[in-house]
């Protein structure tokens, strides 16, 4: 389960708190209107979606600067919008749309945008973490302070370039975050079947990595060790290691049958969705106004269905275009 010991809570300032909370419902409510579209066969290939996990991408992206650098997984809806991607730009890339943040290639799993330095969207199992490594390198090289933080699944630690990653990180001293996302069972098989090691920062310690495990369904407990440990990057500290642990409340895509685990597990991880959580403990320091639910679903949903209508407004790219950036073109 996610660490929830007896830890004093300390008090909340409630405009950030609101904050949190309306990202969080953003990146739930897009999620669930992929669902919808996805059935009504507007959205097409796979979709995973990062229900559940919504604390995570929320909670690390505020202790992210704007020039750092994002990697992310296939599972990525979430940490594209808390990145600050559009929703519109989002939407009609999963639309397949010309005005789609990928120009409509990439689709769900191949989110992309250098104005916010997020670098996938990438659709193979780890295979953001050699890019993250090469981007650390790149900005020591040039002598830059910003960090590149890459999220990846626990099912990533049991491919070889999880270990390569952060052997030449630590080698190399880089400025690399490395962001695990456990949600126990990958695509669908559970961790202790997988790994003989189940406590993940043991793996990276292995390479000389500082590491802790993370309450991954808080978002202000995963603000606050990602900007402790990109504190620590930034100043020259090396790489680190954080283990977000978290859930999915749904499967691991659309085609899954999610034969692997019980429906009774899947109800008593709900009892820590992150977005009620946070409004219990608002409610808790007498800082919560049942209006504030109202006006931020309001706009929330306003949001979603003008991505929807500038998706489904968009246009598809032309045959001619086909072959197009197969070559670079010429600046």
């Amino acid at each position: 389960m996610a660490l929830r010991g007896k830890q004093k809570q300390s008090p909340l300032d409630r405009e950030h708190a609101l904050f949190l909370l309306k990202e969080m419902l953003r990146i739930r409510r897009f999620e669930e209107k992929s669902v919808e579209l996805y059935t009504a066969s507007k959205i097409r290939g796979f979709v995973h979606l990062y229900i559940g996990e919504e604390a995570v991408a929320v909670g690390a992206m505020q202790a992210l600067q704007p020039q750092d650098a994002i990697v992310a997984t296939y599972r990525e809806h979430g940490h594209a919008l808390a990145r600050g991607v559009s929703a519109n730009a989002i939407m009609a890339e999963m639309y397949g749309k010309l005005e789609g943040c990928s120009r409509g290639r990439g689709g769900s799993m191949h989110l992309f945008d250098a104005a916010t330095r997020f670098y996938g969207g990438n659709a193979i199992v780890g295979g953001g973490l050699p890019l993250a490594v090469g981007l650390a390198l790149a900005d020591k090289l040039a002598g830059r302070q910003q960090v590149t933080a890459c999220f990846f699944g626990e099912g990533a630690v049991a491919e070889g370039e999880f270990h390569e990653s952060l052997n030449l990180a630590a080698l190399w001293n880089l400025p690399v975050l490395f962001c695990c996302e456990n949600n126990l069972y990958a695509m669908g098989t559970a961790l202790a079947r997988s790994e003989s090691e189940t406590d993940l920062c043991l793996k990276a310690a292995a390479f000389e990595i500082p590491a802790w495990p993370v309450d991954g369904m808080d978002a202000l407990a995963v603000e606050d060790a990602t900007r402790r440990a990109a504190t620590a990057v930034r100043a020259g500290g090396g790489p680190h290691f954080l283990e977000y642990r978290t859930y999915r409340f749904r499967a691991h895509s659309m085609y899954d049958p999610e034969l692997y685990r019980d429906k009774q597990e899947v109800e008593e991880w709900k009892k820590l969705d992150p977005i009620p959580s946070l409004i219990a403990r608002m409610k808790g320091q007498n800082i919560w106004q049942e209006e504030d639910w109202t006006r931020m679903e309001t706009a929330v949903v306003h949001e979603i269905d003008r991505s929807v209508a500038f998706a489904e407004a968009g246009h598809w790219e032309p045959v001619e275009d086909l072959t197009r950036f197969v070559y670079s073109e010429a600046r």
